[in-house]
């Protein structure tokens, strides 16, 4: 395991420490630190960054932050907030045609709840689908660990009977993604392609940088060779350049799939991606449960890690 491997594993670790969060949580972070990845706490914050981002021709999905809810209320307040976020979107226009989504997971709505967390998630998530029907837009449901991987797909399966728009998310990483994107290659099918964020073993995931990078590559070219809609999650200039040339390969049009990128991460080409004519959705995040997500994205991208650690230290 290289020194890049090593460091990604120890900041997935300090995602799921709660020692640490408490201490990082507290100290004194400047605003313009959590902001560059967080688009603030409330459904107004996400609602103004939005609209910045579409002065830039740039989509949007948002997230709510949470997950692994065991209270119902939350879960409950976590659906009510979609549904307030969805309809100050379309009251400003961003959610025609699907220019800003919202990306949901399935632990927030309920799914890990004693008893009927399963049908309480899946209740929640087909009312957030019909508030984002209603106006003009879509849901992605989000991939969290290996764990929730069959109960997401499976409640994908019910969604998109009612709402074939639903979007699903698959993580390179894990052994079965290659499969799982031939099952899903389907017209109509859209599925964001990321490398994968969370600690998992080696007995369902690749571990090592280069594995997960091949395996994407495949993941690829089992999407953008079938009949659905890729959403290619990646950040990595090499993987960009492979899927614009599987793209064009296959005589896709820019319409038929999109870049995506999280907020805060090569803004610049993002921009440049989105001037010459390719769709570039942006993810997103806001609330004030930021500290697994912004632990995850320094490991998806350690050299990150020195510009947060600045701002711990007051010095950014």
């Amino acid at each position: 395991m290289n020194a890049s491997d090593l460091l990604r594993n120890s900041l997935l670790l300090l995602a799921d420490s709660g020692t640490v969060r408490r201490v990082v949580e507290k100290a004194p972070v400047s605003r313009s630190v959590v902001r560059r990845f967080v688009a603030g706490d409330s459904v107004d914050d996400a609602v103004a960054v939005t609209g910045e981002l579409r002065e830039t021709r740039r989509m949007v999905t948002i997230d709510y932050l949470g997950e692994d809810t065991l209270d119902r209320g939350q879960a409950d307040a976590t659906r009510d907030t979609y549904i307030r976020l969805l309809g100050a979107l379309q009251d400003q226009g961003f959610t025609d045609g699907g220019k800003a989504e919202v990306s949901v997971k399935l632990s927030a709505c309920g799914l890990k709840l004693p008893g009927d967390g399963e049908k309480i998630a899946l209740d929640h998530a087909r009312e957030i689908c019909a508030a984002a029907a209603s106006a003009d837009t879509t849901v992605t449901l989000d991939m969290e660990d290996h764990t929730t991987t069959d109960g997401t797909l499976g409640a994908l399966a019910e969604l998109r009977k009612d709402f074939p728009s639903t979007g699903a998310v698959l993580q390179a990483y894990l052994h079965r993604t290659e499969a799982d994107c031939r099952d899903l290659a389907y017209a109509g099918s859209r599925v964001r392609l990321c490398k994968g964020a969370y600690k998992e073993p080696e007995s369902v995931a690749f571990q090592a940088k280069d594995d997960v990078d091949t395996a994407y590559v495949r993941c690829l070219k089992v999407l953008l060779a079938g009949e659905g809609y890729p959403m290619i999650a990646s950040h990595d200039p090499r993987l960009l350049d492979i899927a614009r040339a599987l793209a064009a390969h296959h005589g896709r049009g820019s319409d038929s799939f999109e870049y995506q990128m999280l907020l805060g991460i090569r803004p610049n080409e993002q921009r440049r991606i989105a001037d010459r004519g390719d769709q570039m959705r942006v993810y997103l995040p806001f609330g004030d449960e930021w500290y697994g997500y912004l632990m995850r994205r320094m490991a998806e991208k350690p050299g990150n890690t020195m510009f947060f650690l600045r701002g711990i230290a007051g010095r950014n």
